[in-house]
């Protein structure tokens, strides 16, 4: 199909594309989450100072790492790491501050593996207040050296839930009594050994029971209450602390120094990606970038773009419930668009359209655990100059059919032109057409020279032509 956007709007159009996805990973530091904050690597001192008069003391080591979010492969690997490189500095304590409404069983038990296995005993600190250690983030809390809360929140109700397409799913009896087991088995097998109380933390599995603060201390399920992270490390100060292999350690944080390890900048990009307004973002521009492409070919750049913008709307969907209906009514979404182009429906398919996609994207990413999905905002912003842009594209492409040829030898054809030697009935004369010369044959009608004619056909070098009658 040849090109039918002018080289203006061509550029236009690429420039858009660039600009988008620039703007994706464009990562704003002010308040965000651990997740697009910029790398840090920041060293301070608690507030508590060296008394006057007194020497100074050596500094202990404190390593921070923050859960702020769900729990997902990328976070996970930004933990594990950062617990592996205090291990190989030989930290004082590993403090993890949390607030999560849970995530996927797969990363909390990679997490927690490494807390198991870490030299360096961990502290995680449900904080601030409001936060939460919920679902998955209840079995991280429970696996640390020391589990505290800060006032005001709550921790518990980690039932297993089963996800298909973003939807809750019953998955039959036998198979929830499977995953319930499973479990609960690997909730006992190191809450006994932190002196917590594992009958009572089995019930946040079976009975999805949650405890407040106080009530969890009370149960001993975590270790203590503190408001902030001074007053945490102050009552740490001194404290022995009994590791999983039955070992002991007396905690020394007098003066701490805390250090915090941000995500790196491959882990930020990757867990920009996978958040669900991005996500739409890279899978719509990755369809008109492969879309305007496909019907206009030899632009490339659009084409390049919208591959690229697909494999990372692919990798985003593999850690992502994305929602099959929601993804039908985009399809459709698209489709209305096109038949809006098509059809004069006064805008009624188009209207229809931007509804379509609008809902779809509210639908497209729906957690039961997490509740998170994409905003109302992203889903407007994409879907109109989507549905703008792909009407004039499938418009230009429709009228496109229309036009006549301006290359080859299908633009001789309806030409007109002045006979230069006379065309015979059954032979063959020279016409002048197009600035040319050029043999023709008249198909059984003499046609004298100096006569009007109009190409009907072109067969090679030989124009099948016919008379044109002046007008009086």
């Amino acid at each position: 199909m040849q090109r039918v956007i002018p080289p203006r709007i061509g550029r236009w159009l690429f420039l858009c594309l660039c600009a988008s996805l620039l703007a994706l990973v464009a990562l704003d530091s002010s308040g965000a989450s651990h997740s697009i904050s910029p790398l840090r690597l920041s060293l301070r001192t608690a507030a508590s100072s060296t008394p006057a008069g007194t020497p100074d003391a050596a500094p202990s080591s404190v390593v921070k790492l923050r859960i702020d979010g769900p729990i997902e492969p990328i976070l996970a690997e930004y933990l594990v790491n950062g617990i592996h490189e205090a291990g190989g500095e030989h930290a004082s304590l590993i403090l993890i501050t949390m607030d999560t409404p849970g995530g996927l069983d797969t990363s909390m038990r990679e997490i927690i593996s490494a807390i198991l296995a870490s030299p360096v005993p961990v502290a995680i600190f449900v904080e601030p207040t409001s936060a939460r250690a919920a679902s998955a983030g209840f079995f991280i809390l429970l696996s640390a050296d020391v589990a505290a809360m800060a006032p005001g929140t709550e921790t518990g109700a980690a039932s297993p839930v089963f996800e298909f397409f973003g939807k809750a799913e019953d998955p039959g009896e036998t198979m929830r009594k499977k995953v319930t087991n499973d479990a609960t088995a690997f909730l006992r097998s190191y809450v006994a050994k932190r002196a917590r109380n594992p009958d009572l933390a089995v019930t946040a599995v079976t009975e999805a029971k949650a405890w407040s603060e106080k009530e969890a201390v009370d149960a001993k399920l975590v270790d203590l209450e503190a408001s902030s992270e001074n007053e945490l490390l102050s009552k740490l100060d001194g404290r022995q602390v009994t590791r999983l292999d039955g070992s002991t350690v007396q905690l020394s944080l007098g003066h701490p120094a805390i250090r915090e390890i941000g995500m790196t900048a491959r882990e930020r990009f990757l867990t920009r990606i996978v958040q669900p307004d991005v996500f739409l973002i890279l899978l719509i521009l990755g369809v008109l970038g492969l879309y305007t492409e496909f019907t206009h070919p030899g632009l490339f750049a659009p084409g390049v773009i919208g591959g690229i913008c697909i494999v990372l709307a692919m990798f985003a969907a593999l850690h992502l419930p994305v929602n099959f209906e929601g993804l039908l009514l985009i399809v459709l979404a698209f489709a209305l668009f096109v038949l809006e182009a098509k059809y004069p429906t006064h805008g009624i398919l188009g209207v229809g359209g931007v509804i379509s996609m609008v809902l779809g994207a509210l639908m497209l990413i729906r957690s039961p655990i997490t509740g998170m999905g994409v905003s109302l905002a992203t889903a407007l912003g994409v879907a109109i100059p989507f549905a703008l842009i792909v009407i004039f594209l499938a418009r230009l492409v429709i009228k496109s059919r229309s036009w006549k040829a301006t290359t080859g030898k299908e633009e001789l054809i309806g030409e007109e032109g002045e006979v230069r030697q006379a065309v015979g009935p059954s032979g063959t004369g020279m016409v002048f057409v197009h600035g040319e010369l050029w043999q023709a044959a008249s198909g059984g009608v003499a046609i004298p020279a100096g006569a009007r004619i109009r190409v009907r056909e072109v067969e090679g070098l030989l124009l099948h032509v016919e008379p044109v009658k002046s007008a009086r």
